[in-house]
């Protein structure tokens, strides 16, 4: 029988970094009597990855659980970056509406955008929250216009563009349905999302159904899946049918169960349709497959991803220093193909695929930022590897066989003094405007840019406004190819033999670019250790030792100091590396390298490179 459990509210939030979601979410714990000991939680109670903390974004979805009048709400957090797309596909499929979160003086941001557009084409039901109403600069009534604004852009239907809203100060705990007049408790939020968000429709009396959404691991109870049961009840230690997006079917036992209460599972004898749950027992499992009561065997529709748009290849480090600064036995071929493919289960929008020798493998994903989260994750869990500049993923259209590439929509926020600047970066890298405009001193700009385009213009960009301009992308899709773009303006420094660099040697060298590497630093052939001035490579000696005499020629004062080093970030590696180098990741340093580490075979392959170039044309 089809009914509705008035009982339960399944919600997602949507947030821009630093919209206050973390200390609403906070205030609606504390009010529905959650204890929270804030120096064990630390200072984002969502945000509990480490990686997520350290960069200020949301990566994983997590769940947490409230209850205000006898009413469950379950509670998911969204990534809003679109890096993390595959994350939001699946958080949408297990909600029935959402939190938009607004900042009063910013109105809507690029980030919440990509995460909007999925939960409007989901058909949610989306409460405004116009937050942080008590800022100097506040304009709550110019955010809400704003806001509607962005709705009508993407595409929402009437019903979806008439929102209810509320307001709300969230580091005090404070709501209410109009800017004037707060309540001193968020009770206006509650019940807005009780009133508007629709119960789950459920069909209690069909076998068990659910659709694996998350994977979390225990260490005591194994791999633990996530998802909302579609129908029926499930219980403890009912035997179950494990049916892949691919047809394949496994037999198993619910060996845990689990519910969502407050900040953690709380395990349980059996859960209703409707309900968003955890389980464990089953040895193999993956997302999008369907679990289902042996009487009632038939999958649910998979959740659908979009396709990777950057790929790198990932391969066994295969430096002079390779073995030394990784867990013994974590730098093989067949324990990084293990971690690859198990990410795959769990990561929907990446796609793994062995590359053309047993040590490689082609790893793809949604952007730069996608795949460089995966390579800081395995890192810190001790494996070391080597990998390649990422390059965009072409397609080629089936009516017209042309080459397509894809591009991106981009939107900045700059001061208005380096919006030349800025106008001039895109316009070379093949950026189309499609709009500016310019408020209090700042402008906003929104651009379409090949995604090719984009790889590498982080770091020069953030360079160019002095760190102080901002920039979120979100995929556009796939367009007919623009031609050539700009490559790297300067060369690589190499070392020009294996050693220590020595401080003699650097300053000796450093009139050729800009040093990475510090003086007392283990090089070898054919290493990067700096950015030279020209466009070409060159490699340099700075292993050279000064020769001891008891002949002074100068004086001391008179020595020459090495200049400042320029220390590297592994996405400021990333998009360092030109297509004939690697990057040697270890848990405890990152190397850059040439593909060929000799320099005599190199400059060999260089020229014979040139010479078919010369004849072909």
């Amino acid at each position: 029988m089809i009914q509705k459990r008035d009982d339960i509210r399944n919600i997602a939030i949507i947030a821009h970094v630093d919209h206050g979601k973390t200390t609403l979410v906070d205030g609606m714990l504390k009010q529905t009597k959650v204890f929270r000991n804030a120096d064990a939680a630390g200072e984002r109670i969502l945000d509990s990855n480490v990686l997520e903390r350290e960069r200020g974004i949301t990566i994983l979805a997590k769940n947490t659980a409230v209850t205000w009048n006898n009413v469950k709400i379950n509670i998911v957090d969204t990534p809003g970056h679109a890096d993390f797309g595959g994350e939001v596909e699946r958080v949408l499929n297990m909600v029935d509406g959402a939190l938009l979160l607004i900042d009063a003086v910013e109105g809507p941001m690029p980030q919440t955008r990509f995460v909007l557009r999925k939960a409007l084409a989901n058909g949610l039901r989306i409460i405004v929250v116009i937050n942080k109403i008590d800022r100097a600069a506040a304009d709550p009534a110019a955010a809400l216009n704003a806001t509607f604004d962005l709705f009508l852009e993407l595409g929402a239907t009437d019903e979806q563009a008439e929102f209810p809203v509320v307001y709300a100060i969230g580091l005090e705990g404070k709501a209410g349905l109009s800017a004037d007049s707060l309540q001193d408790s968020l009770a206006p939020l509650f019940e807005t999302i009780i009133r508007e968000v629709p119960p789950p429709v459920v069909d209690l009396d069909t076998p068990a159904r659910l659709l694996v959404t998350t994977l979390e691991y225990d260490n005591y109870k194994g791999q633990i899946a996530v998802g909302r049961l579609h129908s029926g009840t499930i219980r403890r230690g009912m035997n179950i049918v494990r049916i892949t997006p691919t047809g394949e079917r496994s037999t198993g036992r619910i060996e845990y169960l689990f519910t969502y209460h407050n900040l953690s599972k709380q395990e349980v004898e059996e859960a209703r349709a409707g309900e968003i749950i955890a389980f464990a027992g089953l040895d193999t499992i993956g997302i999008s497959d369907t679990i289902a009561d042996p009487a009632n065997a038939v999958p649910l529709p998979p959740i659908s991803v979009e396709q990777p748009t950057v790929r790198m290849t990932f391969g066994v480090n295969t430096s002079p220093l390779a073995g030394r600064e990784g867990k013994t036995g974590w730098g093989t071929s067949r324990r990084l193909r293990e971690r690859l493919y198990n990410e795959t289960r769990s990561n929907l929008a990446l796609r793994v695929e062995d590359g053309d020798t047993p040590d490689r493998f082609i790893v793809s994903g949604r952007g730069e930022l996608h795949l460089g989260i995966l390579i800081e994750t395995m890192r810190r869990e001790g494996y070391e590897f080597e990998i390649s500049k990422p390059e965009v993923i072409y397609r080629r259209d089936p009516e017209t066989d042309e080459m397509l590439e894809p591009f991106e929509e981009v939107h900045i926020e700059v001061s208005d003094e380096m919006t030349g600047t800025v106008v001039e970066l895109l316009g070379t890298r093949r950026g189309r405007m499609i709009d500016m405009r310019t408020e209090s001193g700042t402008t906003f700009l929104k651009y379409i840019v090949p995604t090719r385009g984009l790889l590498g213009f982080r770091s020069k960009f953030l360079t160019a406004t002095g760190g102080l301009g901002q920039i979120h992308s979100l995929f556009h899709g796939y367009e007919p190819m623009v031609g050539a773009l700009p490559g790297r303006q300067f060369g690589s420094l190499l070392a020009w033999e294996a050693g220590t660099a020595t401080p003699y040697a650097m300053i000796g060298a450093q009139s050729r670019g800009t040093f990475f590497i510090e003086p007392g630093t283990e090089v070898y052939e054919g290493m990067i250790v700096g950015e030279h001035i020209r466009p070409e490579d060159l490699a340099v000696n700075v292993c050279k030792t000064k020769h001891l005499t008891a002949v002074r020629t100068k004086n001391y004062a008179d020595d020459e100091r090495l200049k400042a080093i320029r220390v590297l970030s592994l996405d400021d590696w990333i998009e360092f590396i030109a297509e004939d180098e690697l990057l040697e990741v270890t848990p405890i340093s990152l190397r850059g390298r040439k593909k060929i580490l000799n320099n005599e075979r190199r400059l060999k392959e260089q020229k014979n490179r040139e010479r078919l170039v010369a004849e072909a044309e």
